[in-house]
């Protein structure tokens, strides 16, 4: 893998993989596209490269959220321990009870199903159908529940959508803002949930590939991008979700849906 194809997916997977877009499916479609899957090179590099890109984010999501996770495990602690409530630790246990079902179901569809749905087809239309409920749900949603009071049954429901992000193109985040909307959960608040529910996850499955990691330059100059352009982003849709919707990112998935589909039966 060159520096400007690892600096290239580096920048698409911050962009992607922070919005409900699916950065599987970018990941999956924009090499595709530019013609660097047809050689078998690329495609033995990109196995462990795409999860260090996963990696990059993953630190975005760590250190602009550190104070929070601080605050969150002493909460944990403090409640198992000393028997202690608090909001703090109320939610940290919330967030490990709805990772464990998204993670067991995630890891076995993984393991059985694979890389075998990562057809433009499949990627194209999971794209336009999730974009269309995406739609749907969040403009017919009310906004009344914020981060701090999210319940157990919620948070639960929203890591057990996890598991769907196995088909690429629905997109993790994708999937569970779409869940938490659904339940009246306002957006900032859902969005900030659902990037707190991802880390457990991706540092998992860092942890699982980190053997099949090489340390290149362009693996390097990949995670740094992902990074950088991760912090990015999710000070971007935090603050873009105050007052918009979902509708601009709804409507990208249709048309790059469709800009697939087109691809793929006339070029």
């Amino acid at each position: 893998m060159t520096i400007i194809q690892s600096l290239i997916l580096g920048i698409i997977q911050g962009l992607t993989e922070l919005l409900p877009i699916s950065s599987s499916a970018h990941l999956a479609i924009i090499p595709w596209m530019l013609g660097w899957t047809n050689s078998e090179l690329f495609k033995l590099d990109f196995e462990a490269f795409d999860v260090a890109l996963h990696f990059g984010t993953l630190l975005a999501i760590a250190i602009f959220f550190f104070k929070d996770w601080i605050v969150l495990i002493k909460g944990g602690y403090k409640q198992a321990v000393k028997k202690e409530k608090s909001f703090e630790g109320r939610m940290f246990w919330y967030l490990v009870i709805a990772t464990i079902p998204g993670g067991i179901i995630g890891f076995i569809l993984d393991k059985f199903v694979g890389n075998s749905l990562e057809t433009p087809i499949i990627i194209a239309l999971a794209l336009i159908v999730m974009g269309i409920i995406l739609y749907i749900v969040d403009k017919k949603s009310k906004s009344n529940i914020k981060y701090e009071n999210m319940t157990l049954k919620q948070t639960f429901l929203i890591g057990l959508s996890q598991c769907l992000a196995f088909i690429p193109g629905v997109s993790r985040s994708g999937v569970t803002m779409t869940t938490g909307r659904m339940m009246g959960i306002e957006r900032e608040s859902v969005a900030k949930y659902s990037f707190l529910l991802s880390t457990p996850i991706v540092f998992a499955a860092t942890l699982l590939k980190f053997k099949d990691f090489v340390f290149t330059i362009p693996f390097f100059i990949g995670v740094f991008a992902s990074f950088i352009v991760g912090i990015f982003v999710i000070k971007f849709l935090l603050e873009y979700l105050k007052k918009g919707s979902f509708k601009i990112f709804a409507i990208y998935r249709v048309i790059f849906g469709i800009i697939i589909i087109l691809r793929y039966l006339f070029i």
